[in-house]
């Protein structure tokens, strides 16, 4: 068994050009382990199911939990308002400010915009995070609709400190990881540096890899987004939370709202994270079987995974290299739903070019750091992300590659939806979201609505 995870993984790893990679199955109660490469091209340690990753978004898994376990524990309502624990929260619009509960947040119906790149203050906190709010556009009302927000993830974050009077850093170890057992997880650089850990990479235009810096996707210090999206693991502790979240709470969460977790509180459409939000939890039918999960992209490292509860399967799969880490979790995540359950997710299958359709949705879209544009040359379409280059220009950072411009179809139905059929978001699905006239004015990606240029979103 082992041997063929380990073959998968490897083949994977040289299909995609991955340096390192580490990939653990939970099956049948046993946990099985493969890793390909090294943690670093110039300084080269093996890779085994120890090494640390960043986590990216998979991170919100915990900051969720953790809010559930306060919620289980009468110190927080998900149906109370945020300003409740966070009373100085400003936002673009005062009726949504007033009205977002602690469940939007967790469930990304606050009608938030994804991120903000600066908090202004030197450490990068929490509080200089939620006090730049202000600037963050708000896409829609309070519940009506789903758009993924980091930016709400950290601002859940916050109301772990308020609650707790703790860092979240402190109270996300203190009420989850370490009950759970999860002790090789962390976020501090502190914490990394001592232990075996994986270089990010990110392919240039040239087709080389390079360094990724920072190691995550904010500077050294920073922690006004490790509720979204700032931990450090390995496919070992990614195993363990998922025991952790197939089985009753462990004394951590009652059964129940640990199961909450898992109901839908949301429906997505036509979207590859999921058909619906749980509390956190991307939930997905693939081939008539339920899944949990939840990714993660940061700078040259991505993280992915997957719980099936009616089997007691789960799998994770981390990589150091972008932008094709994602496209290769992907492909180890449907190797090992294949192999070990026999379920097979199909590709869905897109419509000939229509020239008047397509022409209806080429232009330009944006989020507040990265800009889609979508194009066509008479004959196809393409669909290109990135981020801005006056973003780009301005940091002092290095910051990840763009995706160039991968050919994208419509899907059978309304005409709406659509996927990308190549290029590092192969597989990824969406829709275009039309105001009360019909015009197009906006599309989803990755569960983030981008607004079309010089327009403004409806709520719908």
């Amino acid at each position: 068994m082992q041997d063929k995870l380990g073959d998968a993984v490897t083949a994977a790893a040289k299909e995609f050009d991955i340096p390192g990679v580490a990939v653990g199955v939970l099956v049948d109660g046993r946990e099985v382990y493969a890793s390909h490469g090294v943690t670093s091209v110039d300084n080269p340690l093996p890779v085994d199911e120890k090494t640390l990753f960043h986590l990216a978004s998979v991170t919100k898994t915990f900051t969720a939990t953790a809010l559930m376990r306060l919620a289980a524990e009468g110190k927080v309502e998900l149906d109370a308002p945020v300003r409740r624990y966070v009373p100085e929260l400003k936002l673009a619009d005062e009726q949504t400010a007033a009205r977002i509960t602690v469940l939007n947040l967790l469930n990304h119906t606050a009608g938030l915009e994804w991120n903000l790149i600066d908090t202004g203050d030197d450490n990068g906190s929490l509080g200089g995070f939620v006090a730049k709010m202000a600037e963050l556009a708000v896409i829609a009302p309070p519940g009506a609709r789903a758009s993924y927000s980091q930016a709400g993830y950290n601002l859940a974050g916050r109301i772990i400190e308020k609650v707790t009077g703790l860092s979240y850093e402190k109270a996300v170890a203190s009420l989850v990881l370490e009950p759970v057992g999860l002790s090789n997880t962390f976020f501090g650089l502190d914490d990394v540096i001592v232990r075996r850990f994986a270089v990010g990479y990110n392919r240039g235009e040239d087709g080389e890899l390079r360094f990724a810096q920072p190691w995550k996707s904010n500077p050294a210090g920073a922690r006004g987004n490790n509720p979204g999206g700032g931990g450090v693991s390995s496919v070992s502790d990614l195993l363990r939370w998922a025991r952790f979240h197939l089985g009753a709470g462990d004394g951590v969460l009652p059964a129940e709202a640990l199961h909450r977790m898992q109901e839908q509180t949301v429906a997505l459409r036509a979207s590859t994270l999921g058909d619906a939000f749980g509390i956190c939890w991307f939930l997905r039918d693939v081939d008539g079987i339920r899944t949990i999960g939840h990714g993660g992209s940061g700078n040259g490292q991505f993280a992915e995974l997957l719980i099936v509860p009616e089997r007691n399967f789960a799998v994770a799969s981390l990589a150091n290299a972008g932008p094709d880490g994602y496209a290769l979790n992907q492909a180890v995540v449907q190797w090992a739903l294949q192999h070990y359950l026999g379920v097979v997710e199909r590709a869905p299958e897109p419509i000939p070019y229509d020239e008047v359709q397509a022409r209806e949705v080429v232009g330009r879209y944006e989020i507040d750091v990265m800009n889609l544009d979508i194009a066509t040359d008479g004959s196809g379409l393409t669909l290109a992300v990135g981020i801005k280059p006056e973003i780009r220009a301005a940091s002092d950072r290095e910051m990840p590659q763009d995706y160039q411009p991968s050919a994208m179809g419509f899907l059978p139905g309304d005409g709406d939806e659509y996927v990308i059929t190549e290029g590092g978001l192969k597989g990824q699905r969406g829709y275009f979201t039309r105001d009360d006239s019909g015009t197009i004015v906006g599309v989803d990606l990755a569960g983030r609505l981008f607004g079309r240029a010089g327009r403004t979103p409806s709520a719908s």
